[in-house]
């Protein structure tokens, strides 16, 4: 059967378009998905698209269907929803995600796919690879109850770290952020909000996701004496630079790294399709639609990726809506 499918690809620092290829037949194993929806992640896909990865960071980077190399051509991308079109019988027909650059069909083994509750809209699913950064953070951070708690960074992993603390019962957590319009996404996520300057100090912890100096300073500046900070920004080929020279040795302050891309040391026994099945649990809830800030039509990525990437379309999480169903070939 001839298969085939578009794709967006980067061919050059700023500059994509979309291909149209020839899919595989799947083998014994697999499925092909009609992709639904796609979700563009601001913060590294932008970073991806100016070509801003770092030689030594190539390897860490690379999406699990990556094709193509940094800094390009390369085809990126991991928050795809989709339909099961052929596969086996338990699957075909069911909604899924998949860690898939944004493609309008793709086969892919059926262990790559994971099915999404009937109690989460497709549309909502894409958030799911975000979620599960959070939830990996939250492990490394090891909150208590009744924590003072500070998240710095409204972007989009920021505000999905700030949804799930929402739920821990008696803590105290704010979004911090410079933009105010985010005070609006903080109180749908029911969250305290502040400018870096109001932020409330005294914190037991702090996650970082600003990806700015400016935005990491501040964090140490909010800790409590013991305090830690939680470092989930990704800063690409920037230096940084902090005040280790102040206070941060007398009162005992902590930086700490985390990172998708391995499970959390403190869940051990958990594996990568535990904490992905997880994090599509906990978007049942729809508060998480206010991180959904965008849509356009997959033909529009071209156009589209230049103004999320300079900033001209503001968004957290930009979502991808494809096309219907016309023929086998999409």
């Amino acid at each position: 059967m001839n298969r085939t499918g578009r794709a967006f690809w980067l061919n050059s620092p700023g500059q994509g378009e979309i291909r149209e290829i020839a899919l595989p037949d799947p083998a014994e194993g697999e499925v092909v998905v009609r992709a639904l929806y796609s979700g563009v992640s601001r913060g590294t896909e932008t970073l991806v698209f100016r070509g801003g990865v770092p030689e030594s960071q190539h390897a860490v980077m690379r999406a699990p269907f990556q094709e193509g190399e940094f800094p390009a051509p390369v085809k990126y991308g991991y928050l795809s929803v989709g339909l099961v079109e052929e596969g086996p019988a338990q699957l075909v027909g069911r909604t899924v995600f998949c860690l898939y650059p944004h493609q309008t069909r793709y086969v892919v083994p059926a262990s790559a796919v994971t099915v999404v509750p009937e109690t989460v809209p497709a549309e909502r699913a894409v958030l799911a690879g975000t979620v599960e950064t959070a939830v990996n953070a939250l492990w490394d951070a090891k909150p208590l109850v009744g924590d003072r708690i500070a998240v710095v960074g409204g972007g989009m992993v920021g505000c999905s770290v700030a949804a799930l603390l929402a739920r821990f019962p008696g803590v105290r957590v704010q979004l911090v952020d410079a933009d105010p319009a985010r005070a609006k996404t903080a109180e749908a996520l029911g969250v305290g909000f502040a400018l870096p300057e109001d932020a409330l100090g005294g914190c037991d912890l702090v996650v970082h996701a600003s990806a700015t100096e400016q935005g990491l300073t501040r964090s140490l500046e909010l800790l409590s004496a013991e305090g830690t900070v939680l470092e989930l920004s990704w800063y690409g080929d920037r230096k940084v630079a902090l005040p280790l020279g102040e206070a941060f040795h007398s009162r005992r302050l902590v930086i700490r790294s985390s990172q998708v891309g391995t499970v959390s040391p403190a869940r051990a026994n958990r594996t990568y399709a535990d904490r992905l099945a997880l994090a599509l649990d906990l978007l049942a809830d729809p508060a998480l639609d206010a991180l959904v800030t965008g849509e356009s039509a997959f033909e529009e990525l071209p156009e589209v990726m230049p103004r999320l990437a300079s900033g001209e379309i503001p968004a957290l999480c930009h979502r991808v809506r494809y096309p219907p169903r016309t023929s086998k070939s999409a």
